[in-house]
């Protein structure tokens, strides 16, 4: 059994723990709690780590993390529930698997939940503190006080394993790694505002607004910037504000029915026809081009 939630939480952080949205007091994460028999273990807890890695090199990010598998600490039994012999069973078997894997991990000895072990994928922020980004738990503890039970082939009752994961992370800090490392100029698929539309005057709105209205017809997001001001002005605040790419609509423009495109990374990129510049713009943006 697979449950899946995207949850609002809430943490009381010492004050001096807070950091911009690497670490906040309310948060948002998505997070899945899968039961499963023992047989099921490796697989289930493989397709969550192959999920992360997705998602991770999806972003950008997983160049930059590393693994750490958390272990409870015998001498400090107060901080764990459960007993000496389900904490062996338990971290056991996550080794087994790790090692199976092949992962390359650290071993964190009193990192772990209090009722399991976990696999840690841990990233470094641009001043170079480790954070968890991703964390995939296993736990025996807590079906049984919970009184989860199914029914083995054998005919008698037990209690399920269950894997805690999350896929992308606490949303907050994952887009504060993202602004850090990107540092705000995002790739266009990832761009808040992917467009802006920049008329030289007023006498090229009416065109300036059919292409606008083309772009997000076609799901692309975009802007449009038609304030009474310069050109050059419109350009370096675009630039500045690293919009990926911005479209300029003139005389030239409207008589030959195309827009010259300006490119964040690789400035002027000459005229094009509106449709063309979607196809290309799509196309980046389905690849999750960087």
């Amino acid at each position: 059994m697979r449950l899946n939630e995207t949850s609002t939480l809430f943490r009381n952080e010492a004050s001096g723990e807070m950091h911009g949205l690497i670490r906040v007091r309310q948060f948002t994460i998505s997070e899945g709690h899968l039961m499963c028999t023992p047989e099921q273990l490796e697989n289930e807890f493989k397709s969550c780590l192959e999920l992360a890695i997705y998602m991770l090199k999806t972003l950008g990010l997983y160049e930059d993390v590393s693994y750490r598998f958390s272990q409870w600490d015998p001498e400090n039994r107060e901080k764990y529930i459960g007993t000496t012999e389900q904490w062996d069973e338990a971290q056991g078997m996550m080794k087994k698997i790790l090692d199976h894997l092949e992962i390359p991990y650290s071993i964190g000895v009193g990192e772990a939940a209090f009722y399991g072990p976990k696999l840690d994928i841990q990233i470094k922020n641009v001043f170079g503190k480790e954070d968890t980004l991703i964390t995939i738990q296993i736990d025996q503890m807590l079906a049984e006080k919970f009184g989860m039970e199914y029914v083995d082939k054998d005919g008698k009752l037990k209690n399920p394993y269950i894997i805690h994961r999350t896929s992308i992370g606490c949303y907050e800090r994952t887009l504060a790694l993202l602004i850090e490392k990107y540092a705000g100029a995002f790739p266009l698929w990832l761009a808040p505002e992917q467009v802006r539309i920049l008329p030289i005057s007023d006498k090229y709105l009416d065109k300036a607004y059919e292409v606008k209205e083309k772009l997000f017809e076609a799901g692309i997001r975009v802007e449009l910037d038609d304030r009474a001001e310069k050109i050059g002005y419109k350009i370096r605040e675009a630039q500045m504000q690293k919009i990926p790419y911005m479209l300029i609509v003139g005389e030239k423009e409207v008589e030959s029915n195309t827009v010259s495109v300006r490119s964040r990374k690789d400035g002027d990129k000459g005229a094009v026809s509106v449709e063309d510049f979607i196809k290309n713009a799509k196309e980046e943006i389905e690849t999750k081009a960087r």
